[in-house]
């Protein structure tokens, strides 16, 4: 029988002393970690990262949508915006092309649905869109992850996607476009061979699923 999770596990800022434990394992597996106060220092900090001019992909993510990343990155004209460009494609006879643009930008912003103490980080997705950019295909990869998404451990972390995330979003898929979330594709990072090419900014607040 499973052991029932508390709801404040998944959904209440962790404290700084896990926060830190996670960035420091996540540092020892290659990750370049910043721990910021808040989605709008995150705002600020991303513009510092990304480089004018920079093809940049956004994954889904209620985290970018609610601090303003995403249409900072998609309408503000600094960057060759890959979402907006995607979606004025037709997907049928531009296919192909919407498969390799979305696969290997020179940079992806996004989020995951955890974060463990133990240094991992998992990403869920329905469409499975993100996950080529987030395993490898950009040169780089910047994570936005409210402190709510530290969990202790790897098996924790999969029961938050199933027992807190899933349900948030097929309630927001299910408004915005008709029909419930799935997860029918998962991806768990555990290290980083290469140096500097993927930042998690851990943010002290709470934001996102």
């Amino acid at each position: 029988m499973t052991t029932p999770i508390p709801a404040a596990l998944f959904a209440d800022p962790a404290p700084e002393a896990r926060l830190e434990r996670a960035a420091d394992a996540l540092t020892a597996h290659g990750f370049t970690v910043e721990i910021l106060d808040d989605a709008a220092a995150a705002r600020t900090r991303i513009q510092d990262l990304i480089p004018e001019g920079a093809s940049v992909f956004t994954g889904a993510s209620e985290t970018l949508r609610l601090s303003g990343i995403d249409e900072d990155i998609n309408t503000s004209g600094r960057y060759q915006a890959i979402r907006p460009r995607v979606l004025a494609m037709d997907r049928v006879t531009g296919a192909d092309d919407i498969r390799r643009l979305l696969a290997s930008p020179d940079v992806i912003v996004g989020s995951v649905a955890a974060l463990t103490e133990t240094g991992s980080l998992v990403a869920a997705s329905g469409s499975g869109s993100q996950l080529p950019g987030y395993a490898g295909g950009a040169a780089r990869r910047i994570w936005i992850v409210g402190a709510q998404k530290v969990v202790p451990d790897l098996s924790i972390a999969l029961r938050r996607v199933e027992e807190h995330c899933l349900p948030l979003e097929s309630a927001r898929t299910q408004v915005v476009h008709g029909w419930p979330s799935a997860i029918n594709h998962l991806l768990i990072l555990n290290a980083e061979p290469y140096p500097e090419r993927s930042t998690v900014l851990l943010l002290r607040e709470a934001i996102g699923f």
